[in-house]
């Protein structure tokens, strides 16, 4: 299971990266999405992940080793939440922002997660559709999508949401289907880039608008010959200032 799990960056794949064996090498593993991995150890092809994919056993929880019809080990892995995730969720909520988990894992595992964070709408053995169908129903309803997502299952719905976040220690190809990758392992950044963007689309908003109405008054005056070139040309420098000063605003640091 460890030579399996060996370089793997799904989040379980740490629960065995202090337990393998010196020697023991898997040959020819690939990930497949949404149900684990497989690949050959001393000749023998073996799988990791879910019941019914290394065991073919339906709807049982736990990581199971098998060789997809029989099952060698079942291992119960027990997550814990990241300790800012519970201020994170909280921070979304008093951004007017709903969140809801969407997870392959088993029903006890993510209602224990959920429940823990506070989230009242969980949806648990989902498959790469399934999570894209879900972020399609919510754009028909009208609502505006982000997705955050760290593995290679999350790339089909980071690209199909309006806004994506991936993690900086997610898989690499959920983090080029996203549009954002945050640089920090801190859920805590999530809620902060929102504020930063709803801060930069305001300083847009007023930059734009600032410039309209100094337009609006200051050609017509030039064109008439009410301001001299001179006048007009140091006008014109004192706006564009402005507009300078008033976007560096942004660069106030985000708590």
């Amino acid at each position: 299971a460890a030579a399996l799990e060996h370089g793997s960056r799904h989040p379980l794949g740490a629960a065995f990266a202090a337990s393998g064996i010196p020697g023991t090498v898997a040959f020819d593993t690939r990930e497949v999405s949404a149900c684990g991995i497989e690949g050959v150890v001393d000749g023998i092809r073996f799988r990791i992940g879910r019941a019914d994919f290394a065991a073919a056993r339906g709807g049982e929880d736990g990581v199971w080793l098998g060789d997809g019809s029989q099952a060698f080990a079942r291992f119960d892995v027990r997550e814990a939440c990241r300790a800012e995730s519970v201020e994170a969720v909280d921070a979304l909520r008093a951004l007017h922002i709903d969140a809801e988990v969407s997870s392959g894992d088993s029903a006890e595992a993510v209602q224990r997660l959920a429940a823990g964070l506070g989230i009242a709408t969980v949806r648990f053995r989902q498959s790469p559709e399934q999570k894209l169908q879900r972020v399609r129903d919510l754009q028909t309803q009208g609502r505006v999508v982000a997705m955050v997502g760290d593995g290679i299952n999350d790339a089909p719905v980071l690209a199909g949401a309006n806004v994506s976040l991936a993690m900086a220690d997610g898989a690499a190809l959920a983090q080029r289907a996203a549009d954002i990758v945050l640089t920090s392992p801190s859920l805590a950044r999530i809620p902060q880039a929102i504020v930063l963007a709803r801060r930069t689309r305001r300083i847009i908003r007023q930059n734009i608008g600032w410039a309209v109405a100094y337009n609006l008054v200051a050609l017509p005056l030039a064109a008439t010959g009410h301001v001299s070139p001179l006048l007009a040309a140091v006008g014109m420098a004192i706006s564009s200032l402005t507009v300078i000063l008033n976007s560096l605003r942004l660069a106030r640091r985000v708590d």
